[in-house]
């Protein structure tokens, strides 16, 4: 008889699929986290990587840990495309596809080797793609264990434990190099270190013997040891957020409630450490702020606002946000098959903004006073305006007969009349290179510029403009021109045309309205500008370099 059903089990073909789970999105470094995910769930405190490259340019990379271990029958289940739900919910280990789809992403054959405790055999079961393709099922292989395999397992795992061998790994480097050439070998070493600084972020809570909240754990790659970099630097920064606010609780589907623990950060100033320190330990850059979020106490995702805020900016690159769930919010948070990106709920982004608008605030607020009280210790050279003008001597520009004494205002004559009297700074011993054009910090009304009248010695009082060091303009714009003397010289200028008409047809009755004037030009300038970021240091640095 006929069983009608046969036709609804539609299983998928073998070489497509196989093949088609290559690109779930990892790459080299998340792949290889994955695999020691999974010697992290079996109880290991010691994995080793072995990336090596033959002299006929063959590439293989073992991963080696002393953990619990398997049986035969253990192996036949991890090697299962969809492998049976772990018995600990809390392992790393989430859809039973990271050793397999990791592994393919990688190379196109893998080995899993493994043994439960030291009287056992070593048992081993294979994928290889091509021979999926040929053969057009889901079939394994089991080759025995090769000497390489079991001397290897014995120096790094010991009496038990598992070992993964990547092989035919075509997508190991991304460009082709002459196959085991200096060149080649040159790129996997370089391929080491960037694995090295990558698992060092990944697993520092591991990692780090003085952190008390995750087993400890030692990672070596090529007989390196992996040191624990904490993207926190806790030893120097500040945490920010009120210990009550720590926690967030988030109700579920079902109506029960699980809770996610929150911490931000604010990082010292680049100008308040050394490079060395800054590169060791801050690492400081618009990538590296945002959320850094870990699952089970391993990060999954770091350097990201989310959609909470907008995209990285320069002045937020000192704030970090810690974010901690357990696996109960797995679901909640959409994680993903590589375990590296999670989404939040639009609910819980409005939260989270609520939540971190100040501290988002702050954060700006302190890395822009620092930045300029950076910045503004990188003088900008005005001496070429001061030198034009003093050359000039037919422009337009008011003559002072005096100073009131008592209220130190001009006395001037200029195209309102004589006796004019105007509530300027009158300022003397002031250098020549800067007695008509000068940059100060002294100026508090948020004006970008202020006339004034210096002394020139023998030649009475002259005519001047004072720049605000702290307005927006002068920041965002002044200082990344500062290379370019013509720039530089053509504002200084303007600015003082702009100063020089002012006292020139002006009285005390319109001296007001010249003053609204600056102001409205100051704020416009202001907000036309907000959007624009301080210059890097690094900008003002090339700055320097160029002069």
């Amino acid at each position: 008889m006929i069983d009608h059903n046969d036709d609804l089990i539609n299983e998928p073909d073998p070489q497509r699929l196989i093949f088609g789970l290559r690109d779930t999105g990892y790459n080299v470094r998340t792949a290889a986290a994955d695999i020691i995910d999974n010697s992290i769930a079996a109880k290991a405190d010691k994995i080793n990587v072995l990336i090596t490259l033959k002299t006929d340019g063959k590439k293989l990379v073992y991963f080696a840990d002393n953990g619990t271990g398997m049986t035969a029958a253990g192996i036949h289940r991890a090697m299962r495309y969809g492998a049976p739900e772990r018995d600990n919910p809390e392992s790393l280990g989430k859809f039973g596809l990271g050793l397999k789809t990791a592994s393919s992403s990688v190379c196109l054959r893998f080995s899993l080797i493994s043994r439960n405790n030291e009287t056992e055999q070593l048992s081993k079961l294979t994928w290889d793609l091509d021979h999926v393709a040929k053969e057009r099922k889901w079939e394994m292989l089991r080759d025995p264990v090769t000497k390489d395999e079991q001397e290897i397992f014995e120096d790094l795992c010991g009496k038990h434990g598992t070992l993964v061998v990547w092989e035919k790994c075509d997508r190991i480097l991304t460009k082709d190099y002459e196959p085991g050439g200096a060149k080649e070998q040159a790129a996997i070493n370089r391929l080491a270190g960037s694995l090295a600084k990558h698992l060092s972020l990944v697993y520092h809570r591991f990692l780090d013997k003085n952190d008390p909240r995750e087993n400890n754990l030692e990672i070596r790659i090529n007989n390196e040891k992996v040191e624990p970099w904490n993207p926190f630097y806790p030893e120097r920064s500040e945490q920010v957020l009120h210990e009550k606010k720590q926690k967030l609780i988030v109700e579920l589907p079902d109506g029960s409630e699980e809770i996610a623990t929150i911490r931000a950060w604010i990082l010292p100033h680049r100008s308040d450490m050394t490079k060395e320190e800054e590169k060791e330990h801050a690492r400081i850059s618009n990538r590296a702020q945002g959320f850094y979020v870990y699952r089970e106490g391993r990060l999954i995702q770091d350097g990201s606002w989310m959609d909470v805020f907008s995209a990285p900016e320069p002045h937020t690159s000192l704030l970090r946000i810690e974010f901690d769930f357990g696996h109960a919010l797995d679901d909640a948070f959409r994680i993903d098959v590589k375990k590296s990106r999670i989404l939040f709920h639009p609910d819980l982004e409005d939260g989270l903004k609520s939540l971190l608008q100040p501290i988002y605030r702050e954060a700006g607020l302190r890395y822009r006073r620092k930045s300029r009280d950076h910045s503004n210790t990188q003088n900008i050279d005005h001496s070429s305006a001061n030198k034009n003008i003093a050359e000039t001597n037919n422009a337009s520009t008011p003559k002072v007969s005096s100073v009131d004494p008592e209220t130190q205002s001009a006395i001037i004559s200029n195209n309102m009349g004589a006796k004019i009297k105007l509530k300027l700074a009158i300022q003397s011993n002031v250098s020549p290179d800067t007695i008509y054009v000068d940059a100060v910090e002294t100026i508090t009304s948020g004006e970008l510029w202020q006339p004034a009248f210096r002394s020139a010695g023998d030649s009475g009082h002259v005519p001047a403009v004072l720049l605000n060091k702290h307005h927006d303009f002068y920041q965002k714009i002044y200082q990344r021109a500062a290379a370019n003397g013509f720039a530089v010289d053509g504002m200084d200028l303007l600015l003082w045309a702009f100063a020089v008409a002012e006292q020139n047809n002006t009285n005390e009755e319109l001296e007001p309205i010249f003053e609204d004037i600056r102001n409205e030009i100051s704020n416009n300038l202001r907000k036309l500008l907000r959007n624009v970021p301080d210059p890097e240091p690094s900008e003002l640095l090339a700055n320097l370099d160029d002069e």
